[in-house]
């Protein structure tokens, strides 16, 4: 067969399939054109049992617990003076620390802080001294201070007491330069994320990994906990209920872990997808035997 009849054939091959099918189409895509605008955001929807209108009552603070530093932490020290050059040696002692690179996802940079001192070092980095087995942090000068078992408030106490002694009315800043987050499952970015502070949310976390994909299961959210025994402890949350913003898993601690399930659409989406492919190769196939069938 030539190469003009064999074109002529395949065009009236086409045609008749689409002639035959046509109304079929149509009446299926009239259907999930039906379907689609029926569609309720009920699956979808955060913070269910809130009012759409109405006097809206207060929800419940949820208890927040300073976290308290651990051996392996990561602080970032910065000494504020009158004179900028007194402190510089310490300032300049905030290390990079290759335990802090958590990727292309991290929460970094940092937003800047009101009040920090104008001639500290970028805390955007990733700087810190590291809380050794000890508990200690080594600080050039003012030596040894030992800070496992402390809040960040407290430790910058600690640090304060001791820098009295070397310096004239100095400040102090005791920051996280390591509190991680891990996001994973069915949320746009999943990933490690390093927080600008230390009172996050779970919220804060969800938000940084680009929210939940349309098949993330918002009533059934899964939060892993390390404790400072070295378990963990699991925690189920309901989004889609408001309680959750009283509860203890509101605040995140570091190294928490995020894992949000996909849910049966997202299933049914993965086997429609490959059964779509199943026909497209199917009438691909049927087209290829018919011109065969033609010769």
């Amino acid at each position: 067969m030539k190469n003009g009849q064999s074109d002529t054939l395949v065009d009236y091959c086409m045609r008749k399939i689409f002639t035959e099918s046509k109304n079929i189409y149509f009446a299926l895509l009239f259907l999930g054109a039906l379907l689609s605008s029926c569609a309720s955001t009920k699956k979808t929807k955060y913070f269910q049992d809130i009012p759409d209108s109405g006097r809206l009552a207060p929800i419940a603070r949820a208890l927040y617990i300073e976290p308290k530093i651990q051996n392996d932490d990561i602080l970032t020290v910065i000494i504020q003076t009158v004179d900028p050059q007194a402190s510089a040696i310490i300032n300049s002692g905030n290390v990079s620390s290759a335990n802090n690179a958590t990727g292309s996802n991290s929460a970094m940079p940092m937003s800047s802080s009101a009040g920090m001192p104008l001639n500290a070092p970028n805390l955007n980095s990733p700087l810190g001294y590291l809380v050794d087995k000890e508990g200690t942090i080594t600080i050039p000068v003012l030596g040894k201070i030992k800070l496992a078992g402390l809040t960040t408030t407290e430790a910058r106490a600690a640090i304060q007491a001791v820098a009295d002694k070397f310096y004239n009315n100095p400040s102090v800043i005791v920051r996280y330069a390591n509190f991680k987050v891990n996001v994973a499952g069915e949320v746009l970015k999943p990933g490690s994320y390093v927080m600008p502070n230390e009172k996050v949310t779970i919220l804060d976390a969800i938000t940084m990994a680009g929210d939940l994909t349309i098949y993330g299961q918002r009533e059934n959210v899964l939060l892993i906990r390390e404790n400072l025994d070295g378990t963990r402890t699991p925690y189920r949350i309901n989004l889609k209920k408001s309680d959750f913003m009283s509860s203890p898993c509101f605040y995140l601690r570091q190294n928490d872990y995020i894992y949000v399930e996909p849910n049966k659409g997202k299933a049914a989406a993965t086997d429609l997808a490959q059964a779509r492919n199943y026909t497209i190769g199917a009438s691909i196939l049927s087209i290829i035997a018919i011109i065969l069938t033609r010769k």
